[in-house]
């Protein structure tokens, strides 16, 4: 495993981070796995686990506080998210003062830890003045109950920009860190928020990296989904929206160059997200071990330089770029 900094802080990331968003806690069986799959990540270099309050209504911050216990604090890095609601009252949602400051607690205890590594704001909140929110947030690292703070893709280039100009003004703690949605299909951060992040030092930490299962390549043109996929269960059915025949005949384009390469298309779609500098460490999600043995495959992946430009005749991706005069 080899590891980046997490932007221009001196905090060190797994290039390959473990989320626990799509952790399956129902039954024994299934809370078996996840804590196999949480071992053997850990095992294998994985440093960063990845959480947040609104998975499985906190259960998910429980679960995995619990199985950090076995190791060494100073060995991991844990990151959590503050935004959704905690109850049903007016004040237990968003980013003002009192629920960031609650929350943190209830974040704290969930896990059993004494300060949380990396702590994200999970959405943009507009009803509370940013000022109030990256106020907290610093406190939170002065206090030490957090060590750095991020926010999410909905702030945008626009509000990171604002962000940053909060924190020069009152001299608060810096923010380090950026986790949007990014993967080969969709690059919408390369038109500014990639380039705001590289002006400031953010760390990039993208989740759903294989546009969610298009990129394993196992969902194929004119064929039925495969039995128990996402496409075939998924509530919010966003699979189902990118299985286009365009994307799938990008992926089968892009299997082919995996297969030239001796890996496989999951593999090849992380170390793809590896080559950008701006990247600090690719969130990913496994359910079972060849899963996680595929994600962290990606880290000693190295994509030359003519299969990276075969790449992008395939993707044709073009920046937005608005010329005046």
């Amino acid at each position: 495993m080899k590891y980046r900094n997490l932007g221009k802080s001196g905090l060190k990331v797994s290039e390959i981070a473990l989320g626990s968003w799509m952790t399956d806690l129902a039954g024994l069986n299934a809370k078996d796995i996840a804590a196999e799959t949480v071992r053997l990540a850990y095992e294998k270099g994985v440093n960063f686990f990845d959480c947040a309050d609104a998975y499985s209504g906190g259960e998910a911050e429980k679960f995995l506080g619990k199985l950090l216990k076995d190791y060494k604090r100073s060995t991991y890095v844990v990151s959590s998210k503050v935004f959704f609601p905690t109850g049903g009252t007016a004040n237990e949602w968003g980013l003002s003062r009192k629920h960031i400051f609650e929350n943190i607690d209830r974040t704290l205890t969930n896990m059993g830890l004494d300060y949380i590594d990396i702590y994200y704001c999970h959405r943009f909140d507009p009803t509370t003045p940013m000022e109030e929110t990256l106020r907290a947030l610093s406190d939170l690292v002065t206090q030490g109950k957090i060590l750095y703070y991020g926010v999410s893709e909905e702030w945008g280039a626009a509000r990171l920009e604002q962000a940053q100009a909060i924190i020069d003004k009152y001299q608060l703690y810096p923010m380090s860190t950026v986790q949007p949605q990014y993967n080969m299909i969709d690059r919408y951060i390369e038109h500014e928020i990639m380039g705001v992040c590289e002006k400031y030092g953010y760390g990039i930490t993208p989740f759903s990296p294989l546009a969610q299962g298009l990129l394993t390549g196992k969902y194929k043109k004119g064929q039925p989904y495969p039995e128990g996929s996402r496409a075939t269960h998924q509530a919010d059915k966003q699979i189902n929206h990118l299985l286009t025949d365009e994307n799938l005949d990008k992926v089968e384009k892009l299997s082919k160059i995996a297969s030239d390469l001796n890996t496989t298309m999951p593999v090849l779609a992380l170390a793809w997200i590896l080559t950008k500098p701006a990247i600090s460490s690719v969130i990913t999600g496994a359910s079972k071990k060849s899963q996680l043995d595929s994600n962290l495959a990606a880290s000693d992946l190295v994509i030359p330089s003519d299969a990276l430009a075969e790449i992008e005749k395939i993707l044709d991706f073009h920046r937005f770029e608005r010329h005046v005069g």
